[in-house]
């Protein structure tokens, strides 16, 4: 195939959390051949595939800094329980405390030996005298807990202070690739949408996915990859949908993770993790299942499902489908 693709006008992006654009740049190989004359258009396609490749890397650094911010709003729910569970703590270790004290209070509110010598029952004074250092001894125990308790709320405070402040951060940063993404995105559709009728009509084509492949003698090595292949492909022709995990809409390493946790496995968010899923095997050496990962930066990922094809979800406006694994520069080969 080629480097050019068509992005289709998108309806609006997903407002979840992300994964990587993966638009699939690769395609001007389906369009056919252009006449002669559409040779000054070919700028216009370069810029295009300079756009989207530029929107991937934005992308990843959106996923990225999503994942990071979905992992900080758990930490910082769960540092916000430990405090309340602490600060709940320390209030029922005071009112013991303050009970402890008013009893010692009232009971030494009288010299021991005064009390001693006008007791009715000496015997009976040296017994409650006993019991009450003992109470002072467990109240000692009692203030040092509590100060213990107190240090150990404050840590937690300061260090819910502190994700809450990197969570605004990551929170700006989101945003601020967001707006990159759909910036180059917006540009690209300008572009694409400046091309003769002819040529765009050539990217409608092209979007809209070719031919079930033969995978006759297309065997899963395992049950684990036979299940996550019957994921994906169960997901053919559901749209593309930057940032979606399913069920209605994927990107390419949403599909990668959807299709995989249906065999149990866990996969990383980004496409760029899941180079990494895994170990890394020959592009020759490729089974079903494998995942193929394009592009030095790892920008894109598809699922290898035998006979020189993959599925994937391509780019926007373009649903999952069936295309050759060679449709872009593999960059790695990894097996789950």
């Amino acid at each position: 195939m080629g480097s050019h693709r068509r992005l289709a006008p998108s309806s609006g992006f997903n407002r979840g959390a992300g994964a990587a654009l993966c638009v699939l740049s690769a395609a001007a190989a389906a369009l056919g051949a252009v006449p002669a004359n559409a040779a000054p258009h070919d700028d216009t396609k370069a810029e295009v595939d300079r756009l989207y490749q530029e929107a991937e890397k934005a992308t990843e650094a959106y996923d990225k800094a999503d994942e990071t911010a979905g992992t900080l709003r758990r930490e910082v729910s769960q540092a916000q329980d430990r405090i309340a569970r602490q600060q709940d703590r320390i209030n029922s270790m005071r009112e013991s405390l303050g009970s402890l004290a008013g009893a010692q209070y009232r009971s030494g509110g009288i010299d021991p030996s005064i009390a001693l010598l006008f007791s009715d029952d000496p015997a009976d004074y040296l017994d409650k005298a006993s019991v009450l250092d003992r109470i002072g001894a467990h109240q000692a125990g009692e203030l040092r807990e509590l100060q213990s308790v107190m240090r150990e709320l404050a840590q937690e405070r300061a260090e819910a202070a502190d994700k809450l402040a990197e969570l605004e951060r990551s929170r700006k940063a989101v945003a601020t690739h967001k707006k990159t993404v759909e910036r180059k995105l917006a540009k690209a559709r300008q572009l694409l949408n400046s091309l003769p009728y002819a040529e765009r009509a050539a990217y409608d084509r092209a979007s809209r996915g070719g031919d079930v492949p033969d995978l006759t003698g297309a065997v899963p090595p395992d049950a684990r990859a036979a299940a996550a292949i019957a994921a994906a492909r169960s997901a053919l022709g559901k749209p593309y949908v930057w940032g979606a995990t399913g069920p209605s809409g994927f990107d390419c390493s949403g599909l990668m993770q959807w299709s995989y946790a249906h065999a149990g496995v866990h996969l990383p968010r980004t496409s760029q993790e899941q180079r990494y899923a895994g170990h890394q095997v020959p592009l020759s050496q490729a089974q079903p299942g494998d995942l193929v990962v394009y592009r030095s930066d790892a920008s894109h990922v598809a699922m290898y499902v035998g006979n020189g094809q993959v599925i994937h979800a391509p780019y926007p406006g373009a649903p999952v489908r069936y295309d050759p694994v060679n449709m872009m520069p593999v960059s790695s080969v990894t097996r789950v």
